[in-house]
């Protein structure tokens, strides 16, 4: 993201994340619950099913607790009936924030999220007011590497681009559809990312500095907290420094 390394973001907040596994879990668990009821048990014939429980397993999930969730979406609990809803608005220097939720209770969902963007000096926008910005993506990030092997190996599994960072990381991009091919293919060849995920990429950024970025991340934080957010992503670009000084 603007010419540095979407690295130091991720481990920025792999500490705050880790806090709450417990929140974490909870809300993969209803992912899984809500894909395997969608489009069945079997990640075979279901690869969003197949994508959440490669992104539970990354998390540390045990493979008990996911099978567990997905017979419980395989089945007729009519209790588990979450519907997906996205919020969008806008945080501190105009940031665009787009919320993605799994809710049974619409109104209440939206009013939490209504709160968090008030509180933290945002505001809520309409649909479509900022969706247009980002793209659904898949990335595959490594701390360091052969950037070489790492850019034949990916190309040829069909990934859009590779890019080396300053700090010797290389993040892979991909369309979402080919995201698990062309991870798998990294796997098979001896290289394990550090972090991979189907993210939502903005096309443009706005760089901000300490004061934004402490109005940002602590609206995001808050969204993240609220157990109907399953996602928050912006177009905040955070240089290194000042996440620096933030930790």
């Amino acid at each position: 993201m603007a010419g540095h390394s979407k690295w130091a973001n991720i481990k920025h907040r792999k500490a705050a994340q880790d806090a709450k596994r417990g929140k974490i879990f909870t809300k993969l668990i209803r992912e899984l619950v809500v894909a395997a009821k969608a489009g069945g048990p079997n990640p075979d014939d279901n690869p969003g099913l197949r994508a959440i429980i490669d992104k539970a397993l990354t998390a540390n999930m045990k493979r008990d607790t996911i099978d567990k969730a997905v017979a419980r979406g395989a089945g007729t609990d009519d209790e588990d009936n979450y519907e997906a809803a996205t919020y969008e608005g806008y945080g501190a220097a105009g940031v665009a924030v787009l919320v993605e939720c799994l809710t049974d209770n619409r109104n209440r969902t939206v009013a939490e999220v209504r709160h968090a963007f008030s509180k933290r000096g945002g505001n809520l926008g309409t649909d479509g007011s900022v969706a247009y910005l980002f793209t659904r993506t898949g990335q595959i990030s490594f701390a360091e590497g052969d950037e070489d092997q790492i850019m034949e190996i990916a190309l040829d599994a069909g990934a859009e681009d590779v890019v080396a960072n300053d700090d010797g990381s290389i993040d892979v991009t991909t369309a979402f559809e080919d995201f698990l091919s062309v991870k798998d293919a990294m796997v098979a060849a001896g290289l394990t990312p550090d972090h991979a995920e189907v993210t939502m990429l903005p096309s443009t950024t706005v760089e901000l500095d300490k004061s934004g970025a402490e109005k940002v991340m602590g609206l995001v934080d808050m969204l993240e907290d609220l157990d109907d957010i399953q996602n928050v992503y912006t177009n905040a670009d955070i240089p290194d420094s000042v996440l620096e000084s933030l930790e």
